[in-house]
């Protein structure tokens, strides 16, 4: 046949959600993945991973069948079943489950492998009907979360980013965009073509996006709130405060000038690691011009003050009032833009009030039972349903989650699309479609644009949609009547755009998307944020089991984990380019980009603990170890090391993978994981350090 081009949509955990023109080369087969011009934010830019997704969709470890363990847990050893007996299997296992211990017993766990909103959300569907245990869900934005809407309320969105076209000073806070949000560079670029603006990058590290840069300032991680501060000080030190736009639009400038008062730039020097002159500098750039966007990041909210740091910075325009000005103001996610009825996919009101939320990021701890308070005063956890995600890769101190999922009491069925490590640990293993071979419907975090994404190829031999396969459980285990329950995937996609007042699916997807964009006064707040009286909140609004604890006004949080003499380096886990958290660590192209395991360190510390480059270097604290390559550059903050992630564990000699070090403990005031909080020390390795654990694989072998 010939080659056809047919739109669809990126699922990945990333905000940009991009469009999508999929060369179809026959029914059940994809050539090369071109960005899709038909979205006016993407214009046709993606990421390269993406563009080879062939080698995802087509690649020979993908899962074809049921499979059912044969084996000690872990061993890797299954055996091939139909899926008639896998699904009654793992009914059965919950139901015995739930006669033991009750439905709170069984805890469906998923996050972002797809960010579709039918087949990522319709577990939510599942613990409702079946009163299970909730999921609190922390990796990736409830730090964000909870310091956006101190200041800013309930209106979770922000100005449009093409009007960076008319921004004079461009702000990546805490976004390596090169790495993780392209198209922002490319918006950038214009911006500096048709206005000479200015780009500053706020980092830890001198990466991709630093190098492009016209200011970069080199924090040390955790330190965002103490700079965020001292650029207010001069802002108000300095006349640059717009005091017209404070006295109609905040709720105690006042109060915030005379707390700041002792917030100067050599305040903020001493705890960021800067120089007084580059806070200056970017404080004058900042507050003298008007049309400054900031475009805010993840990664610095991924601490334990990083509620507080989202805070701080989101405080800058509402100073600056930079929020009035077209090219000004800020955003974070567009996420609570969109206007969808999303009942039919989570069937939300079914949840009886009496089912506990369970802390995604604490999964460690639930699992083995170190910390009572983790159960949340339920039943142990002895039953699981996994879909889209990876835990024993990417939550948090992952030696402590390998051994709660050891468990032999503990029944595990995981939904994936390869045999990850978790699938490794599973009693029963299901066989997932790509998104390719489903139906499903986008928001988006990084633009304005709803997206859906219809069934470009069929599936891979067996392999079933999370819908599908969470209707077929539901039904074995007389679950409530429910009408999402006999809808395809497509139909509920359809159903919840026509409850939403929009368009079907086939025309939203030959349309070009549907832009929600609603405008200047709203992208800017003109009428208000999103607070009862309309008025951005430098009294932060703080919720939450660890509320009290958090600064009333914007300011550095000491909550961080602490350097000392056995721990005296910073991890900051970043993102590696071509990977997305753990996905695509398994195609060829990505992990021969990525080459291997590798610690960033600046030569000074490296000198200070004998480690020359390319040396292999042992990276540990008490919660585990991890032997990598160390790579020397002087673009760190000194005391800084980091890891661009996520690699598999089997990457590691130790079989462990770099979140093994990182920290479950929750971020205030309402949970949150600290994938960037993380004291370590780091040494060379010595002769007989490194032991290869059978079924390590090239990368660790490399390293030993």
């Amino acid at each position: 046949m010939a080659v056809e081009i047919v739109r669809s949509t990126c699922p990945h955990d990333c905000p940009s959600a991009c469009a999508l023109d999929v060369e179809r080369l026959a029914p059940d087969r994809v050539g090369r993945v071109h960005g899709g011009r038909w979205n006016p934010y993407i214009d046709g830019v993606i990421c390269a991973k993406v563009a080879r997704y062939a080698e995802r969709v087509h690649n020979p470890d993908r899962l074809t069948t049921p499979l059912l363990r044969d084996g000690p847990k872990g061993s890797g050893r299954f055996k091939r079943i139909g899926w008639d007996e896998a699904l009654d299997r793992v009914a059965e296992a919950f139901a015995a489950a739930r006669r033991r211990h009750g439905p709170q017993t069984l805890w469906p766990y998923n996050y972002a492998g797809t960010m579709g909103l039918v087949q990522r959300d319709g577990i939510q569907r599942f613990r409702a009907l079946l009163g299970t245990s909730l999921q609190h869900d922390t990796f990736c934005t409830s730090l964000g979360n909870a310091g956006w809407a101190a200041g800013m309320g309930a209106h979770k969105w922000g100005v449009d980013p093409r009007e960076m076209v008319d921004s004079d000073v461009v702000v990546l806070w805490g976004l390596n965009a090169v790495h993780t949000q392209v198209q922002t560079m490319g918006w950038v670029a214009r911006a500096r073509k048709a206005r000479g603006a200015k780009l500053v990058v706020v980092d830890p590290y001198r990466n991709a996006t630093a190098e492009k840069a016209d200011l970069h300032l080199m924090l040390r991680p955790g330190t965002d709130a103490a700079l965020a501060c001292a650029v207010m000080h001069v802002l108000f030190r300095d006349g640059l405060a717009d005091r017209a736009y404070l006295a109609a639009s905040a709720d105690d400038p006042e109060g915030l000038e005379a707390h700041l008062r002792d917030r100067t730039p050599a305040w903020a020097a001493r705890i960021t690691g800067l120089s007084v002159d580059e806070i200056e500098t970017f404080a004058r750039l900042y507050g003298g011009t008007r049309r400054a966007y900031l475009r805010i990041g993840y990664g610095f909210t991924r601490s334990r003050n990083g509620a507080a740091a989202m805070h701080a910075v989101t405080s800058l325009p509402a100073v600056s009032g930079a929020w009035a000005h077209r090219g000004g103001g800020a955003l974070w996610s567009m996420s609570g833009l969109f206007p969808l009825d999303t009942s039919l996919i989570t069937a939300a009101e079914h949840r009886d009030g009496t089912q506990r939320w369970l802390d995604m990021s604490r999964i460690g701890a639930i699992l083995t039972g170190d910390e009572p308070d983790a159960l949340a005063g339920g039943p142990p956890v002895t039953a699981m349903l996994i879909q889209n995600t990876n835990p024993m890769v990417t939550a948090p101190d992952s030696t402590r989650v390998a051994r709660g999922f050891a468990r032999e009491d503990l029944f595990v069925c995981v939904h994936d699309q390869i045999l990850t490590e978790t699938a490794r640990m599973a009693d029963v293993v299901l066989p997932a479609t790509t998104f390719l071979e489903h139906d499903d419907l986008y928001k988006a975090g990084a633009h304005t644009v709803l997206q859906v994404g219809l069934q470009v190829i069929e599936p891979l031999a067996e392999a079933r949609c999370n819908h599908d396969v969470l209707r077929a459980l539901m039904a074995r285990l007389e679950a409530p009547a429910h009408v999402a329950n006999d809808m395809s995937a497509r139909e509920l996609v359809d159903e919840t755009l026509r409850l939403s007042g929009l368009p079907p699916a086939r025309e939203i997807r030959d349309g070009g998307g549907h832009d929600c964009a609603a405008g200047f006064d709203a992208h800017h707040f003109r009428k208000g944020f999103g607070h009862a009286d309309g008025r951005f909140r430098f009294h932060g609004a703080w919720h939450g089991a660890q509320a009290a604890v958090m600064p009333d006004l914007p300011d550095h949080l000491e909550t961080i984990e602490a350097v000392d003499a056995d721990h005296p380096f910073r991890l900051v886990t970043a993102p590696a380019r071509h990977f997305l958290n753990s996905s695509f660590n398994e195609t060829p192209t990505s992990r021969a980009m990525e080459r291997r395991p590798t610690v960033l360190v600046h030569p000074d510390d490296a000198a200070r603990v004998g480690l020359t480059d390319g040396a292999p270097a042992r990276l540990g604290n008490r919660r585990g170890i991890v032997t990598l390559r160390a790579r020397l550059i002087p673009g760190l903050a000194p005391g800084t090391v980091v890891v661009e992630s996520l690699w598999s564990a089997g990457a590691f000699p130790e079989g462990v993978g770099i979140n093994a070090l990182v920290g479950a403990d929750p971020g205030p005031p309402n949970g949150g994981a600290v994938f960037h909080d993380t004291a370590v020390w780091l040494r060379p390795v010595a002769v007989g350090d490194a032991e290869v654990p059978a079924g390590a694989d090239a990368a660790a072998l490399e390293l030993a």
